[in-house]
Formats: structure tokens, C-alpha cells, sequence
């Protein structure tokens, strides 16, 4: 992919100053001394690159760029052709920072005018493949409805503030003063899983299968001691 970038900007460069010598290699004295340098310095991140499809994996590449000519009058000219050029590139992103001198020492040779070319690198991702369905989808919705019922201990006597839980579903609410208590919907009865009732310091674990209503609601009969 970054070859790819090399010959753009060689080919960028070519409309720009047409047939003016252009170079990839570390800058030396020759290169630097006739002609375009596109020394290519660093690789950076880049942000994720706007897409409806899969994003591409993408990172940044930066150029050195820096020019010679016969006279330097001629090097200024074309240094600034090709600044005004990246400017109006829009996937270009133009730095114009000094070169730090550090560099120039580690490559070997004098300070010299250049700018700095930042620009992506892309590689498409396949869009996953997906089968399709060749048979309808077929959904059942369970209905919802109240729970209703009456706490009572012995003699059928009602039993108020009893707590009464539904775990599997989080639910819980309190008998009021008739025993009785209500949970406004909940799934069918076999979905439910069991039904707990605190009362008095005894606890009665009633399981799924014995959630039979007696005349429309059910009935837990609390075996308390008596005393």
C-alpha cells in the first residue's frame, strides 16, 4: 500500500514540475542538490475513515519534502508550487513546522526549506458474507397477565404484610390487609419459575407446578406454628 503512495506523489509531483528529477531515497547531497526529495520520515495513526460499509484499516504516512535547482531562486519556486499544490489536495494534510535541526544533522547534511506531507493509507476490508434465511422466521409472543392471590395460615385466617417474591423475574410486593396480593403482568404461569412467601419468620417455596388458581386467584396456605 505505501508503494502505492510513492508513485501518487512521484506522479503528484511530475504534473506539478514536470520533468525535474524526483527521488525516494534518504537525502544526501545528491538528491537534495537537483531536484524533488520525497523522503518518506514517519507512520502515524489515523483516524477511522468515513464509510457505510466496513470501516478500513487505515494509518498515516509522512513525507519529508524538500527541493534543489540550478539556482535557489528556482528551488524557492518550486518549493512553493508544490505547498500551494498540497494545500488545495484534500486528503493532503500540509506541516509546515521547521525541521528539527536534530534531523538534518542525523541525515548528514545542511538545514535546508522543506514542509512536511501527511497523508492515509487505506486497506479495504471484505464485507463479511451473510446466508440467507430461506424459510420464514417464525416468532411467538407468550401474553402477559395478573398474578393474583391470598396469603392465608390456618383456618384459611388471612395473613397481612406478608412478603411475596417472584425470583426468577425480580418482582416482589406485600399482602395488604385481606392477605391478598397482585402482580399486575407476568408471564404465563410455567415461566415464571417459583413463588416465595415470608411471613412470621417461616418461608414457603411454592414451585411452578403448584401455581393453581382457586376461583380465579391463588390461594397460599402458610403452615405457621402456632403460640
Amino acid at each position: 500500500m505505501i508503494h502505492e503512495v510513492d508513485q501518487r506523489l512521484k506522479a503528484w509531483v511530475g504534473e506539478l514540475v514536470g520533468d525535474t528529477p524526483v527521488s525516494l531515497a534518504v537525502p544526501d547531497r545528491s538528491t537534495l542538490e537537483n531536484g524533488v526529495s520525497l523522503y518518506l520520515l514517519e507512520l502515524g495513526a489515523a483516524p477511522p475513515a468515513r464509510s457505510v460499509r466496513r470501516v478500513p484499516l487505515q494509518f498515516s504516512v509522512c513525507y519529508l519534502i524538500t527541493v534543489g535547482a540550478e539556482t535557489p531562486e528556482r528551488a524557492h519556486q518550486l518549493l512553493g508550487e508544490l505547498v500551494f499544490a498540497a494545500l488545495e489536495t484534500p486528503d493532503f494534510e500540509v506541516e509546515l513546522a521547521p525541521v528539527p535541526l536534530e534531523l538534518w544533522a542525523a541525515l548528514g547534511v545542511s538545514p535546508r526549506p522543506g514542509f512536511r506531507l501527511r497523508l492515509p493509507v487505506r486497506r479495504e476490508r471484505a464485507e463479511p458474507r451473510f446466508q440467507r434465511v430461506r424459510f420464514p422466521l417464525i416468532t411467538q409472543t407468550l401474553p402477559n397477565e395478573a398474578l393474583l392471590g391470598r396469603v392465608v395460615g390456618p383456618g384459611d385466617v388471612p395473613i397481612p404484610g406478608a412478603l411475596v417474591e417472584l425470583p426468577a423475574l425480580k418482582l416482589s410486593t406485600r399482602t395488604d390487609a385481606r392477605g391478598s396480593f397482585r402482580f399486575p403482568l407476568v408471564p404465563p404461569r410455567e415461566a415464571i419459575g417459583r413463588l416465595e412467601v415470608r411471613a412470621k419468620g417461616e418461608v414457603l417455596h411454592v414451585g411452578a407446578e403448584a401455581l393453581t388458581p382457586e376461583e380465579g386467584q391463588l390461594v397460599i396456605r402458610m403452615p405457621l406454628k402456632e403460640g
